[in-house]
């Protein structure tokens, strides 16, 4: 096992309290984090499974001291689609991030066979699933997973039985296809070379007659069970009246393998059954290859889907609690989370202090944490102590299901650039035909002997399968990246127009500041009441989605207000109590001089003004700076006073910085921009930063914004750091840097394999290795944009100096 601190858990590898339990283990007393791992350490200590200690090379989970109440999962109408019947009982998978190595595994199936009604089990410690079949007569199933969760591994459930075994189905069928066509060109290969090797040509003909017949039943299998996906592929690509890879691979196969059976048959010179089941097996390999990019890509997806936990605990109204699916959820419903659970629906914080990880959500490693009121979302994993949520958004509604909608329709889409690489593997092979029917004619003349082996390995070595693929790889790897640190695309060419940006133009209020103003002072005239100016202020902010309406969240009394109507770059005006109202700058709420206060008026005259205050976002300062470094031109355009604006410019480092810009001045300053060729990336959040969004080249919408303004967007942050735009900018030019590379050896490849081949100086199967090996190559070059490790937590930017912020 790999060493372990001294002040660290014997079971869970966690920092020990000051007070840490003990237990002995083995006559050596050991210390633990909490009597949860104690009791679990004493279990495998007891069941004689102490050589997991010695066999792991990782920790198991903590297990923790809060009860675990599993009972839920015994009800017939949480599990239909999770269990399925196997002869003498039930069987179900489950879900577990416990296991890290192949002892965990070890672990958790030896412990489940000690359990009575247990028919079988499997652990797999790669994928975390652990397979349970039992017999319902003889044991429950919350018992047993009660037993997991006790050893430091908690269940959960996975995206549904079926959804499992279609997954597991396909997987299967890819290896067996794979297997096969991997013994039927060892064999192959091996017949072809007892007859390659006969260079006297003394063999016998009855002896060359058994091997040919021989490789026949040996190729048969590979060219029509293992190569029938390209088959299939060519049959689709010749009904939509197109020529693509799957055309030119399933026809240099069948080419191969028809004119070596005729061969056969009639006792010819020549066989390429190599060829054939080569051709097919390299290329089932690079296609594999390809699908674990894709996979890595839609990893996002997987998550989210497996984040929606399935049962929720609701409290009842004598203060009771109930286990429910969590579908069974609604608006307005009470639900507690209990430490380590994941949060089942979107709400408010009912508790005064909690912690939640949210990093699936939003990228952040750190747990966040909230107090009473603040806002927590489904998926989102509760940490330290249990909390009470008060459901608001439920199903379809949370942020969970909205992100994971946002991942998949940003994988359904081609950007341009694929689909031009697409149209260009279309025309080569076209191409392509025509320089093979050229070359045949040319060696049935010179050596006819020899045209169709040349003519075959033509076809075979300049397949641009690795054309085809250089960029849709590259995307699909770069896309999973792109989710991984907490930004989504949405436009499918936002992130080939992101790596030629050369200007980036924020907006302040609610994205370089937090979000989150204070309300400072409140001064009144004529004598009019500070408090019915708070509330009037309030009423009209309430159902504004600005951020300065957070300045007056604490007014608990506010009226209705009627006929709310926002005037971007000024203010908002409404009706309350039968009066009408404008809040914004001077020159909007009461006709006078802007100051940079907000003002509250009825447009001739005012009756109060407020100060507000606000701070900048986490880590606003590190980001500029990042983006400095990386050669870009940072501009501020916001719709606040000159004042606010220049102190944030100067806090932030920004020397062009715009103010009192209304939403046509915001895109005319990126029209201008544009203008003298700049490609311009434009970062907002509010209702007013929509035109200049989608009139940017490229956008980017910031969490938490309106959602309008992450409709415009092209891609949209799901955390509040700026961070994540120069990380987005550096994976965007290192995404460019892997299509170019991707692209030059593609067609340098073919550029040098397409003479060669015409020379006669390539053998079929020697093309087809060459051809595999050029796209197993630019697909291993993809993988290179694939995350590694965490995303390292950065200090926080220093706040800047409070300064009157009255609209956006």
């Amino acid at each position: 096992m790999n060493a372990r601190p001294d002040n660290a858990c014997f079971h869970c590898g966690e920092p020990l309290p000051p007070h840490p339990a003990t237990a002995t283990i083995d006559a050596v007393a050991q210390a633990f984090c909490c009597e949860g791992c104690a009791g679990a350490a004493q279990w495998i200590r007891d069941a004689d499974l102490g050589d997991y200690y010695q066999l792991r090379s990782a920790p198991a989970g903590q297990v923790g001291v809060e009860p675990m109440d599993f009972s839920a999962w015994d009800r017939d109408d949480l599990l239909h689609e999770h269990v399925h019947a196997v002869e003498g009982g039930r069987e179900i998978t489950v879900l577990t991030d416990g296991m890290r190595c192949a002892a965990c595994a070890w672990l958790v199936d030896r412990a489940l066979r000690r359990e009575p009604g247990v028919l079988d089990t499997s652990a797999n410690a790669v994928t975390g699933r652990i397979r349970i079949a039992w017999d319902p007569a003889r044991a429950v199933l919350s018992t047993l997973l009660l037993r997991i969760a006790a050893l430091g591994y908690r269940p959960y459930l996975s995206g549904g039985e079926a959804r499992e075994q279609a997954r597991r189905s396909e997987r299967n069928r890819w290896l067996l296809r794979l297997g096969i066509a991997g013994i039927g060109a060892m064999q192959a290969m091996m017949f072809a070379e007892a007859l390659y090797l006969d260079f006297n040509n003394e063999m016998p003909l009855a002896t060359r007659d058994f091997f040919r017949w021989i490789t026949l039943m040996v190729s048969s299998p590979v060219v029509f069970y293992s190569g029938w996906p390209f088959i299939a592929g060519m049959v689709r690509e010749l009904r939509g009246r197109r020529l693509g890879m799957d055309t030119l691979i399933a026809s240099a196969t069948l080419l191969a393998y028809g004119a070596s059976l005729v061969e056969t048959i009639r006792g010819g010179v020549h066989v390429w059954y190599d060829a054939a089941v080569m051709f097919v097996f390299f290329l089932l390999a690079a296609r594999m290859l390809e699908q674990r990019a894709r996979n890595t890509a839609s990893a996002q997806v997987d998550a989210l889907a497996r984040a929606r936990p399935v049962i929720a605990t609701r409290e009842l109204a004598d203060g009771g609690r109930e286990a429910v699916p969590v579908a069974a959820l609604r608006v307005d419903d009470v639900v507690r989370v209990s430490a380590g659970d994941v949060v089942p629906a979107d709400g408010r914080l009912l508790d005064d202090d909690a912690c939640f990880e949210e990093a699936l959500l939003t990228g952040e490693s750190t747990p966040v944490r909230k107090r009473a009121g603040a806002q927590v979302y489904a998926g989102t994993v509760c940490r330290e102590h249990p909390a009470r949520v008060h459901v608001q958004g439920v199903g379809a509604d949370t942020r969970l299901s909205q992100l994971a909608r946002l991942v998949e329709h940003a994988q359904a889409h081609r950007p341009p650039l694929a689909r031009l690489a697409d149209r260009i593997a279309g025309w080569f092979v076209a191409a392509l035909l025509l320089v093979a029917l050229l070359v045949w004619l040319g060696w049935r003349i010179h050596d006819p002997s020899r045209a169709f082996e040349v003519t075959l390995a033509l076809l075979v070595i300049s397949c641009p399968c690795a054309l085809s693929l250089s960029i849709p790889a590259a995307l699909a790897v770069a896309h999973g990246a792109l989710a991984r640190i907490g930004v989504l695309a949405l436009r499918p060419d936002a992130l080939e127009t992101l790596a030629g940006a050369t200007d980036v133009v924020f907006d302040k209020t609610g994205t370089l500041s937090d979000g989150r103003p204070r309300r400072a002072t409140v001064d009144t005239f004529d004598g009019f009441d500070p408090q019915a100016a708070l509330r009037i202020a309030a009423a009209l902010e309430r159902d504004s989605g600005h951020p300065l309406a957070h300045a007056f969240s604490d007014v608990d009394d506010a009226p209705p207000a009627d006929g709310v109507r926002a005037v971007p770059g000024a203010g908002i005006e409404g009706s309350v109590e039968g009066v009408a109202w404008r809040l914004g700058h001077a020159g909007f709420a009461c006709g006078g001089e802007d100051d940079g206060s907000l003002w509250l008026g009825d447009g001739r005259r005012s009756v109060a003004r407020f100060g507000v205050q606000e701070s900048a976002r986490a880590e606003a300062g590190e980001a500029i700076a990042a983006l400095r470094e990386l050669g870009l031109h940072v501009h501020l355009s916001s719709g606040d006073s000159s004042a606010a604006v220049a102190r944030f410019g100067e806090a932030l480092g920004i020397d062009d910085a715009h103010a009192r810009q209304t939403p046509e001045q915001k895109l005319a300053f990126v029209r201008a921009l544009q203008a003298e060729g700049r490609r311009v990336a434009m970062v907002g959040d509010g209702l007013n930063d929509a035109p200049v969004l989608a009139g940017a080249d490229v956008s980017l919408a910031v969490a938490d914004g309106a959602a309008l303004a992450q409709r415009a967007a092209d891609l949209v942050a799901t955390h509040p750091s700026l961070m994540r735009i120069p990380d987005a900018i550096v994976l965007a030019r290192r995404t460019r840097k892997v299509i170019r590379q991707n692209l030059a050896w593609a067609l340098g490849y073919n550029v040098l394999a397409l003479p060669l081949a015409a020379a006669g100086l390539v053998t079929p199967w020697l093309a087809a290795l060459g051809m595999a090996a050029s796209s197993l190559a630019v697909t291993v070059n993809a993988l290179r944009l694939a995350p590694r490790g965490k995303r390292h937590e950065r200090p926080a930017a220093e706040m800047i100096p409070p300064a009157p912020a009255p609209v956006k």
